[in-house]
């Protein structure tokens, strides 16, 4: 299985169904099922979510998720992705690739496991 590896906040965000997109710099054609990774290493960065009230679970594998598409921000995508929640969405992503994702399941054992940097394969035992 395709995992991809994010620094918390942003993990939890989007297993409790605030972040429907994932941003990158670089384009993927990968459409299915991955699991998100909640990295090791938080944002600088996360006090600014505390009225979320997440559970943080660094380095552990935490939900299973669908790319759906992979979409390069323009000015009118970056618009409309600050009216979704102006928070979440508070940065510029003009130029980067917003990965859509749907269908989150929340795994009920989170998987601990060492990240690595791009979307990377986990074998399950």
């Amino acid at each position: 299985m395709k995992v991809l590896t994010i620094k918390e906040p942003y993990a939890s965000l989007i297993v409790n169904n605030y972040k429907k997109y994932e941003f990158r710099t670089w384009k993927t054609n990968y459409r299915g099922p991955i699991y998100i990774h909640a990295s090791k290493v938080p944002d600088k960065n996360i006090s600014k979510f505390k009225k979320y009230n997440l559970n943080y679970k660094n380095g552990y594998i935490i939900a299973k998720v669908n790319i759906t598409d992979c979409i390069l921000v323009d000015e009118k995508m970056d618009k409309y992705l600050k009216e979704l929640d102006n928070v979440v969405y508070s940065n510029n992503y003009i130029d980067c690739y917003a990965w859509k994702i749907e269908n989150v399941e929340i795994l009920k054992t989170p998987i601990p496991i060492i990240g690595k940097l791009g979307l990377w394969n986990y074998e399950e035992k």
